[in-house]
């Protein structure tokens, strides 16, 4: 049986209450979170060392300014950080992170994650407009029935993985009626519980609600079957992808945001990828006419093959593309289709190996002559 923290005060506030006696009683040096950063509500995520500095901290807040699992794996690239740091995190930025440590793109010593049973994200266009705050009452409602908030992230609607697999510790908010007055924390590692002595709060033998999360991933899955019919439908045959990639306009955005791009030189903005002017006078003199940036299907079709095993749908790609291709549903469609011809999912331990970098003898066998 698991052993869970019950606090009475709301859940973010409980949130805010462990964070701050984790800081006090110096069991961590720094808190990882979404904070305030403006009078207009405005969120970002910080690094915060001093318990006052956590009156603005918002560590539940349903916003997903960049993925926290490429900030932290910026944080830790050069070196394992020499004191221990309390992260606050969604479950796919806890995978992406995972992920890129694997890829030898951060670290995971000194770093304590406390993550939670996941509602979904807003798209950043609504954090502009400020309308995130006139929904939050709305999001919570849903969240305590277990319901699909509205005008989320189109990958939020139909994610499966809304339970971390791999945090020290994890809130317990889907499908809980009390979450504004109760705050349920459960203690999932050896360092969860190590943290956690000492703390002003009822200690409980306990287990999350399995029933009530497969009915809700029941509705997640749903939600994503009919997500995936749809770009079945626009994606039909190489027009398809035409129509849909076809509007790419080159700017790289979802590049830049993805937390499993991470090359420092990407193949796409290399001198290897610029046309010289006798390719442009090649394809002018083949099509009479040709759109510039030219290659756009291109580097969208070699980004899914490239990040396709590990992507973790977090639809940060989709948020940023100013033209409105709906990427997260694409790549989290052509991903989950790689991912599931490997039994992978990306994120989940840290001893699983990224599958294209092993080799199986038996792999593939049924597609031998």
């Amino acid at each position: 049986m698991t052993k869970a923290l019950k606090i009475n005060k709301n859940s973010e506030q409980g949130v805010l209450e462990l964070l701050k006696f984790l800081l006090e009683s110096g069991k961590v040096k720094g808190v990882f979170t979404l904070k305030k950063i403006s009078k207009d509500g405005a969120v970002a995520y910080s690094l915060i060392t001093k318990s006052d500095e956590l009156k603005d901290a918002v560590p539940l807040f349903p916003l997903m300014p960049v993925n926290a699992g490429k900030l932290l794996s910026r944080f830790t690239l050069r070196g394992e950080t020499t004191e221990p740091v309390a992260a606050v995190v969604k479950p796919c930025e806890l995978r992406a992170f995972m992920e890129l440590v694997k890829r030898e793109q951060g670290s995971l010593e000194n770093i304590f994650v406390v993550s939670s049973t996941c509602g979904g994200v807003y798209p950043l266009k609504m954090a502009v407009d400020g309308s995130i705050d006139k929904n939050l009452s709305k999001y919570w409602d849903a969240v305590k029935k277990a319901e699909i908030p509205t005008n989320l992230r189109s990958a939020c609607k139909g994610c499966g993985e809304f339970k971390p697999y791999a945090a020290d510790m994890t809130v317990d908010l889907i499908s809980k009626n009390d979450i504004d007055k109760q705050c349920l924390i459960f203690l999932n590692t050896e360092k969860g519980m190590e943290f956690a002595k000492g703390m002003k709060a009822e200690f409980l033998e306990k287990e999350l609600d399995k029933g009530k999360l497969d009915k809700f991933r029941s509705k997640r899955e749903a939600e994503k079957k009919k997500l995936f019919d749809e770009i079945e439908t626009k994606m039909n045959g190489m027009d398809g992808l035409i129509e849909i990639f076809g509007k790419c306009i080159g700017c790289h955005g979802c590049m830049r945001v993805c937390p499993i791009c991470y090359c420092k030189l990407c193949e796409f903005e290399s001198p290897d990828c610029e046309y010289k002017p006798s390719n442009y006078e090649m394809e002018l003199k083949r099509r009479g006419g040709l759109r510039v940036p030219p290659d756009t299907i291109y580097y969208q079709l070699g980004r899914l093959t490239h990040i396709g095993i590990s992507c973790v749908g977090c639809g940060s790609c989709e948020d940023v593309c100013p033209v409105d291709i709906p990427l997260s549903i694409i790549f989290k469609k052509v991903g989950e289709s790689v991912q599931k011809m490997f039994d992978y999912i990306p994120g989940k331990s840290i001893e699983e190996k990224i599958p294209l970098i092993t080799f199986e003898k038996e792999e593939f066998a049924e597609v031998e002559d």
